[in-house]
């Protein structure tokens, strides 16, 4: 048994619905959270700069003892994975492969809508990764920048979010695309309202239900996993804000950050 923490980090608080996912998958398992709240969004910033935040968040899951590190932020995902993995010893996951492999198996013959931010759709990762396992289907990719805002100020049922995604998504619709590869991590909290925009005709990929399984088969797979029948421990750190990300955690998890859940604030030095 392996009772050390999964390393769980994000640009900010999008990453807690894969956090959310893997609690709910892995109970007994210690969690640690990190959300770069002070230099969100990682979107529009260049890639030396996301690799450079993703190796310094890194470097301090490791100093927490972590087995794990998981990358539950797609432009991360998209930029820094593969320096993560050369760079650490500690097994790395990120979002993208679960989410492309599980919309591969729900797209039949029929296209892959992809949305994100404009760092992961620019980066071309989700569409590279699509077409290297089924090379004859055809990807569609667009960014979708307002629906962070939206989330993160709780409009998910407003007005305005229903017309921005008929601004973002009438083109997807007129395509008839198959599945739709939810490649932001805020965005499964819009999930019932993409939903019923499509009229539930289209299924929707949340990458963070499926990186979660990944996470639960690699902990098998090294046998590191941590079978103890307790309820596992949670801490999260934070860069800046820690007040205002505990209010919008409760959103993301349905649950207040409360009991065993610990905020810490720890402060990035800026170069």
């Amino acid at each position: 048994m392996d009772n050390r923490p999964i390393g769980i980090f994000d640009s900010g608080v999008g990453g807690l619905t894969v956090f959310k996912e893997i609690r709910d998958l892995l109970p007994s398992e210690n969690l640690i959270y990190f959300g770069d709240t002070a230099r969100v969004p990682y979107g529009g910033k260049s890639v030396q700069v996301i690799q450079k935040f993703s190796s310094e968040i890194a470097h301090f899951l490791e100093l927490q003892n972590v087995k794990m590190i998981v990358v539950a932020c797609n432009t991360a995902s998209a930029l820094a994975l593969n320096k993560l993995k050369t760079s650490t010893s500690l097994p790395v996951i990120g979002v993208i492969d679960p989410g492309v492999r599980a919309a591969i198996k729900v797209a039949g013959n029929g296209v892959v809508g992809v949305i994100g931010t404009r760092g992961t759709i620019l980066s071309g990762a989700y569409q590279e990764r699509v077409t290297r396992l089924r090379s004859n289907i055809k990807v569609v990719a667009r960014a979708c920048p307002l629906l962070v805002p939206i989330v993160e100020e709780n409009l998910m049922n407003s007005d305005i979010a229903r017309l921005t995604l008929e601004m973002y998504l009438g083109d997807f619709k007129k395509m008839g695309i198959s599945s739709l590869i939810l490649a932001c991590t805020h965005y499964p909290l819009l999930k019932p309202l993409i939903a019923e925009f499509f009229s539930d005709s289209v299924a929707l990929v949340d990458s963070a239900c499926e990186t979660a399984r990944e996470v639960k088969e690699m902990l098998v797979a090294r046998r590191i996993a941590n079978n103890d029948v307790r309820h596992g421990s949670e801490q999260f750190f934070v860069t800046d804000s820690p007040e205002s990300f505990a209010t919008i955690a409760g959103d993301f998890l349905g649950r207040p950050l409360a009991g065993e859940c610990i905020l810490h604030s720890w402060q990035t030095e800026f170069e």
